[in-house]
């Protein structure tokens, strides 16, 4: 039964994904943005799938499980941070400058050779992040279909592709409205399960009420702080966010729908942090046989609660997988390749362009999933490394006149540079062992994790107001405009 009720939610959203191409008629703007024509209702709630999906979810409640309620609380209070900082600052501005792509404020901003950086480092970034989604579902399929973890990966990927390739960012918002409404059901059955069969009470040291995870670095404190910091500041330059700002019908509805996404958040996902810390005492040594949620629902809960939970899950997952294929699809098309760039309107090359461009996106991320089956930490990474390289050229670059290309060239360099010498050499990754790329010395060691993160940043800012300190003072006449981002051209031609 649980199998099938599962399988019965993939068809659903196969076919939702296969009806949404109605919506698309062949408009680049339809496909990529949704037209521009989304509320605040239908922005927010695929907001949140972005912070319920299996990515998210399973590295909530495994870190909870592993290190305590804040290392997996940590997760939904950054990216609700993170939706909150961007309601009350950016979202309006970007929503205003008419682009479809996050580079192409930076090429606005800064220029050509800035935008490829950006776009290079968003889509490995994205990279990073899809794949957690991956490792997540790989999991899920092996738990529950008994295939094996690369054979559950290899049956996502095509499946992802298929309604994202056909539906675009329409696919994205009708099952991310569905995988809201599903989770929300799913969430509050099983805390009241968990409460009344089992209960909330947490093993010694795993509590909420145990402070010390935020205050001791011998508690991972310095590691759940740089995870707050990681996504509360490195997703404000995540495309497939910036994505769902621009789909917005207006300024005012992208401003509400992060400030909803960020309230649901943090009600549907903190509940399933003290759910994962009880869990310990009733999953006992069986927890580490996989992420502790599947091992919860797979044995210990009733049919009917894990087929919902699951299946919410899965249709979170598969939303932001769609968008993140699409939004990294669209940058390689527009920013990266230039394609029918000085069009007067949409083309339809643009389209096929951006469909096949999914393609490669998931091959990598798909090599990844399999180099580092980990979910929560590939989540963090992803937006560390933004947070090391772009956030500063954002963020100034909206609000300080002074800094041109060479100021944004200096952060970039410098902070993915600290950030990535940092990480090859130290010997673990936000807690667990660093198998991606390390490279073993005496030097460096895990007391380094989570600080690198913060110092990655800070050289960053350090390096961009150095180098537009340091620069000609412009005249008045000389100046940018704080937000110097015309309207694209083609999308101008369909107003």
């Amino acid at each position: 039964m649980l199998v099938a009720g599962v399988g019965l939610c993939m068809l659903v959203l196969t076919a939702s994904g296969l009806v949404s191409v109605r919506r698309v008629r062949g408009d680049t703007t339809n496909y990529l943005v949704a037209g521009r024509s989304l509320s605040a209702g239908l922005v927010g709630a695929v907001l949140v799938s972005q912070a319920v999906d299996s990515n998210a979810t399973l590295g909530n409640a495994d870190l909870a499980a592993s290190f305590g309620f804040w290392a997996g609380a940590a997760l939904p209070i950054g990216l609700a941070l993170c939706l909150l900082l961007m309601g009350l600052f950016f979202a309006r501005r970007m929503h205003q400058a008419g682009v479809v792509t996050l580079p192409e404020y930076f090429r606005a901003r800064f220029g050509r050779g800035v935008e490829l950086s950006a776009s290079v480092l968003t889509v490995g970034s994205f990279a990073i992040l899809l794949a957690g989604n991956l490792v997540a579902l790989g999991f899920l399929l092996e738990r529950f279909l008994g295939v094996s973890y690369t054979v559950g990966i290899l049956l996502t990927v095509p499946l992802a592709l298929l309604y994202t390739i056909t539906g675009g960012m329409f696919a994205s918002v009708y099952t991310g409205v569905a995988q809201v409404a599903i989770n929300v059901v799913g969430v509050v059955a099983l805390v009241v399960w968990m409460a009344t069969t089992h209960g909330l009470a947490a093993p010694e040291g795993l509590g909420a009420g145990h402070l010390e995870q935020l205050t001791s670095a011998d508690s991972g404190a310095v590691v759940n702080w740089a995870t707050i910091i990681a996504l509360g500041l490195g997703n404000l330059v995540a495309i497939d966010l910036m994505q769902r700002v621009f789909s917005s019908r207006s300024p005012g509805t992208a401003q509400r729908a992060c400030f909803s996404a960020a309230t649901g958040i943090l009600l549907f996902c903190l509940p399933l942090s003290f759910v994962a810390v009880a869990a310990v005492s009733v999953v006992g040594d069986a927890a580490a046989d996989g992420p502790i949620l599947y091992t919860l629902l797979g044995d210990h809960a009733p049919v009917w609660l894990a087929v919902i939970v699951i299946s919410g899950l899965l249709a979170a997952t598969v939303t932001t997988v769609s968008g993140v294929l699409l939004s990294t699809a669209s940058v390689l098309v527009r920013n990266v390749l230039r394609v029918d760039a000085h069009a007067p309107v949409m083309t339809p090359r643009i389209l096929r362009a951006t469909r096949l461009a999914t393609l490669p996106m998931a091959a990598l991320a798909a090599l990844v999933a399999l180099r580092v089956p980990q979910t929560g930490i590939l989540l963090t990474l992803a937006f560390d490394l933004l947070l090391a390289s772009l956030v500063v050229p954002f963020v100034l670059g909206l609000y300080w006149r002074r800094g041109g290309a060479p100021a944004a060239v200096a952060a970039i360099v410098v902070g993915i540079g600290v950030r990535l010498a940092s990480f090859v050499l130290t010997p673990t990754i936000y807690g667990v062992d660093n198998t991606l790329l390390y490279v073993p010395n005496d030097v460096v060691t895990s007391a380094v994790d989570g600080w690198s993160t913060i110092w990655a940043g800070t050289a960053s800012l350090v390096a961009y107001v150095a180098v537009a300190a340091a620069s000609r003072r412009r005249t008045p006449a000389d100046e940018p405009a704080v937000l110097p981002v015309p309207v694209a051209p083609d999308l101008a031609a369909t107003r």
